[in-house]
């Protein structure tokens, strides 16, 4: 984690967040995992191949030693995984109880005092919120009754509220992001955050979108594909799940540029996403970007992207942040919604009703702000005037 400053510039205070904050420590954590695939986190590791040798052989034993439990699975939410280490169960609630315990056996097994939960698994189709998941009562009835609109990630987010575990969300699809489990995390005094890791090409909008805004120049479109030979490529290959991400994607350009406030520059850009399953590349995610931009008096010009990139090595902090994070605000007392973790997401979570912020660096202050704010620090606003009175 980086540094985080506190108070005037003058005073050089400057610790490392990881230091300022009271946040778990690493020897502390234990892992665990559900998988519908059984490997463990070795095998698994060996066939990703995302690491070296010999990174991975230090740890050899401690990686045999994390084997999944077995998952809620359900192959038509994600078509193109198939696995045979798969909870059974009469109903989706039933299901749900059977993670229930998972969690608390873990917890019993491992001796641990706190747990947190992060959503990591594969993207799901695309539902649109309903009844289904307007309180925890349709929610329940839907489970009863095996309910499509009640997919697998749902009853993951169900089942650790309940038992009185923060959860954040990785993925894109509807999962705690409703109003059933938003009133059920604020029920239970519970933080929850989501969606969708901001890793690779949506980060770097999040990056260049509010510089142009910045500088008022004009955006004629915005042209993005993706190649990634991944599992999350296979899964994102089906267009169900695409339509999941895409959704997450498409969001970002239109709520920081406001095109409906400054028409003149942003109104109707095109902005189109693609992504290509591509087996050869693995997981060294390619992502090209055509950024066709607008100047003074109108004239056109273009900026070109490539990036390469290393999916789950950019995914991987975040998944650890995220989890420190969430525990750290669990024993601080908050639940509900953690807006301030929007950082770390393409489609973060917001109260009804409020647009949600996905400029990176109001994302940062927001997060540093927050920290500064549970440790009795004060705010910076970066006016600076004081320095000049």
């Amino acid at each position: 984690m980086a540094t985080i400053r506190l108070g005037k510039r003058t005073e050089n205070r400057s610790p490392l967040i990881k230091e300022f904050v009271p946040l778990a420590d690493l020897s502390d954590i234990v892992y665990g995992a559900w998988d519908p695939i059984p490997d463990d986190a070795y095998t698994a590791a060996k066939k990703a191949g995302v690491l070296e040798d010999r990174d991975v052989e230090p740890v050899a034993d401690f990686l045999k030693s994390i084997k999944p439990m077995p998952a809620v699975f359900d192959n038509a939410y994600v078509t193109r995984i198939h696995g045979e280490n798969v909870k059974k169960g009469k109903t989706k609630r039933d299901l749900a109880e059977q993670l229930r315990q998972d969690i608390r056996d873990f917890k019993s097994k491992n001796k641990l005092d706190r747990l947190v939960i992060v959503w990591c698994a594969s993207t799901e189709i695309f539902i649109r919120p309903g009844p289904q998941h307007a309180t925890i009562e349709q929610f329940e009835k839907a489970m009863d009754r095996n309910d499509d609109a009640i997919a697998p990630s749902m009853l993951y987010a169900y089942a650790a509220l309940m038992e009185g575990v923060p959860f954040a969300n990785g993925a894109p699809n509807l999962c705690v992001d409703t109003l059933a489990m938003q009133q059920l995390a604020n029920q239970r005094a519970l933080p929850i955050s989501g969606k969708d890791f901001k890793t690779g090409q949506t980060w770097l909008k999040t990056v260049i979108a509010p510089a142009l805004k910045a500088r008022m120049l004009g955006l004629a479109g915005w042209y993005s594909t993706n190649i990634l030979g991944n599992r999350d490529g296979e899964v994102l290959d089906d267009p169900a799940s695409f339509k999941t991400k895409e959704e997450s994607k498409l969001s970002v350009l239109h709520t920081i540029l406001q095109p409906e406030v400054y028409p003149d520059l942003y109104k109707d850009f095109a902005h189109v996403v693609r992504i290509n399953y591509y087996p050869p590349r693995g997981d060294n995610k390619e992502g090209w970007d055509n950024i066709d931009i607008v100047g003074w008096m109108n004239y056109p010009m273009q900026i070109k992207v490539n990036f390469l990139c290393r999916d789950s090595i950019l995914a991987a902090p975040i998944v650890l942040d995220l989890a420190l994070f969430s525990d750290f605000a669990y024993r601080a007392g908050m639940k509900g919604i953690q807006e301030w973790l929007s950082f770390y997401y393409k489609s973060p979570m917001a109260a009804p009703g409020l647009q949600p912020e996905h400029d990176l660096f109001i994302q940062q202050t927001k997060l540093k702000n927050t920290l500064r704010h549970l440790m009795g620090e004060d705010q910076i606003t970066h006016l600076g005037l004081e320095y000049y009175a």
